[in-house]
């Protein structure tokens, strides 16, 4: 299940109003969201739980720096791109200065992740099983074989529910669709 922007918001805000129960449903739904973050970044799958974690710890942490009238995958995306260097300093890995931008995305980052609050509410006016096989497929990098494994159906079936999603999209953002 997909958790979008604003319900990521709800619950941090909740979190800083005192809610123990909205902070707890927010740490629980960012593990997805920072191994894939991570898993974009890194081939080593201890390397990467170890960095969600520690993330975790610091979303936790330092809850009270987030700004409210900001998006909140925006200070998230930010927090986890300096646990990575952090996590490369402590090991000493060498990289190339001017490729880092590259690497971890700072130039354009707050665009990009506006960018994917667009895209999750252009899905979100989608079907449930169209929206998550164009999120499988297309934004998270699985193959049709793992996204059909995922959501229990056959790969044909994702091939479609794509095509038909993508169509549909195409045709709302051409202004003929709702």
């Amino acid at each position: 299940m997909r958790v979008s922007e604003d319900q990521l918001r709800a619950w941090m805000t909740g979190g800083l109003d005192g809610d123990a129960v909205a902070h707890a449903a927010l740490l629980k739904a960012l593990v997805p969201i920072l191994r894939a973050f991570y898993r974009r970044r890194l081939s080593d799958s201890g390397e990467i739980e170890d960095l969600v974690q520690e993330t975790l710890i610091a979303v936790h942490t330092r809850r009270a720096s987030y700004d409210r009238d900001r998006p909140f995958t925006a200070w998230l995306f930010s927090v986890a791109r300096y646990k990575m260097i952090d996590s490369f300093r402590r090991e000493r890995r060498h990289c190339n200065i001017e490729g880092l931008d590259e690497i971890f995305g700072t130039e354009g980052f707050e665009e990009a992740s506006n960018a994917r609050v667009d895209v999750d509410r252009l899905l979100d006016g989608l079907p449930a099983k169209q929206a998550g096989a164009i999120r499988k497929t297309r934004l998270d990098g699985l193959s049709t074989a793992e996204a059909a494994d995922a959501a229990g159906i056959s790969e044909s079936d994702v091939k479609i529910s794509v095509h038909r999603g993508l169509k549909a999209l195409a045709a709302r953002i051409r202004g003929e669709g709702r």
